[in-house]
């Protein structure tokens, strides 16, 4: 019988944007939240594989549990195709596929062992409405992250459902509306 108690444990990366503090209020009046974020409840530098394997293991110290993984972060990236550096596409892989890549590793695990976990990647209608190229890193590493969750989904969803995707689109906040071929819609 799946352990879903005394009261289950929901990690949020991004929590202090705009969709991951919505779904981490959504949660909190069910679970313990613990935002991942650069000012959320574990400080933590998600484009930094040390930081967050840190982070990780300071939830677990501090909670013992992991039971619903939410990675809402997302560095958007956006600039003209040309003038994008190999440096700035590896820091938005960090940030969007990487850090969710190794936060799964680190609390799936103990889900598995629970017989119960949920690991949501918030990901983009920009993957399939793509605004342009001026959103190509962004765009691809939200990409990954589906690719990881039906993945993940055939790898752990046998072992109590653990892999789940969303879809988000550009919301109207204050840096979509500046950018040329951004679209603004609810979803």
């Amino acid at each position: 019988m799946p352990d879903h108690g005394p009261q289950s444990v929901a990690v949020v990366t991004g929590g202090a944007g705009a969709i991951g503090g919505a779904i981490a209020a959504r949660l909190a009046s069910t679970h313990t939240v613990v935002v991942l974020d650069r000012t959320g409840d574990v400080v933590v530098d998600l484009g930094d594989a040390d930081d967050v394997r840190r982070a990780a293991r300071l939830v677990l110290e501090r909670h013992g549990r992991c039971d619903v993984l939410v990675h809402a972060a997302a560095m958007p990236a956006i600039g003209p195709f040309d003038e994008l550096e190999l440096d700035r596409w590896r820091e938005v892989q960090a940030v969007n596929v990487e850090s969710a890549l190794l936060l799964t590793q680190a609390f799936a695990p103990g889900m598995r062992d629970r017989g119960f976990g949920r690991v949501i990647f918030i990901v983009s209608n920009t993957f399939w409405s793509p605004p342009g190229a001026h959103m190509l890193a962004y765009i691809a590493s939200k990409g990954a992250l589906i690719g990881m969750a039906r993945a993940l989904a055939v790898g752990l969803g046998s072992e109590g459902d653990l892999g789940d995707r969303r879809r988000a689109g550009p919301h109207a906040y204050p840096r979509h509306s500046r950018h040329p071929g951004s679209r603004v819609r609810r979803c």
